[in-house]
């Protein structure tokens, strides 16, 4: 690695923000390559800029700290440095996986002891993950019943754009790659819509109704039978999807028929 390290600040509020910024610029041999005010910014900077270690908040709307983690993925995490307010199931997770996390109010001794423990790590010929951040990912999905991505970075030409899970009306597989229907507009995705649907898609919030679309459950409006063993599903924007012979009990267990 370099001598400086490449710190992003990752935090919902200003003042933190500037709490973290103030501490860390005392040190030498610190870079701040920038603040991100929410979780979206975050996935797209890591992507884009690739820092060596980020402050990371993890109470923040739409998309956590957790969530960022979800969308980077361990391995290509930086190292982590958690923030948090009060979540005690967090606190004992960072714990039990010996990650660092620093409580607010922040004490200054305790942040430059996370910033030495990473000094030492990269060091130690440039080394980031080795294995905690993926077997806190994995007990995260235990405890808390499964976790699912709540957002996707998408990479378009050369940056990432970043997709809300909320924002998906419906899911169409093109070959090797998948179309995203968004409130606004499409993205494209290279992944298989049978792993979208195993791994990243949770079946609470979407439903596979054909071999090459995933519907969004709570962008469903109608239903009208396309004949004895096929519906066309209607969604909230006037698109219509066809269920199909193989998916339709799929259909009916999510969706109460009456009548």
């Amino acid at each position: 690695m370099s001598d400086r390290i490449r710190v992003l600040i990752v935090d919902d509020e200003p003042p933190a923000r500037a709490e973290v910024r103030r501490l860390l610029e005392t040190q030498p041999d610190v870079e701040i390559v920038g603040e991100c005010a929410s979780g979206a910014q975050a996935i797209a900077r890591i992507q884009a800029d690739k820092p060596d270690m980020v402050f990371l908040d993890i109470q923040m709307p739409e998309v956590t700290g957790f969530g960022v983690l979800q969308a980077i993925g361990p391995q290509a995490m930086p190292l982590v440095v958690f923030i948090t307010a009060y979540e005690e199931h967090a606190l004992r997770a960072f714990e039990a996986h010996a990650l660092d996390y620093l409580l607010k109010p922040y004490e200054e001794e305790r942040l430059f002891a996370a910033l030495d423990r990473a000094r030492t790590r990269l060091r130690a010929a440039g080394q980031k993950d080795d294995g905690r951040l993926q077997a806190l990912q994995e007990y995260l999905a235990e405890t808390r019943g499964g976790t699912y991505p709540e957002v996707f970075a998408i990479r378009v030409g050369e940056r990432y754009q970043v997709v809300r899970v909320a924002d998906i009306r419906w899911i169409e597989a093109e070959g090797s790659y998948v179309r995203l229907h968004l409130v606004e507009g499409d993205r494209l995705m290279r992944q298989s819509i049978g792993d979208l649907e195993e791994m990243l898609l949770d079946p609470a919030k979407f439903i596979r109704i054909h071999r090459s679309a995933i519907v969004s459950l709570a962008r469903i409006v109608a239903v009208e039978p396309l004949s004895r063993a096929e519906y066309t599903v209607i969604l909230d924007n006037g698109d219509r999807v066809t269920c199909s012979r193989g998916y339709r009990n799929q259909l009916r267990e999510k969706v109460f028929f009456s009548g």
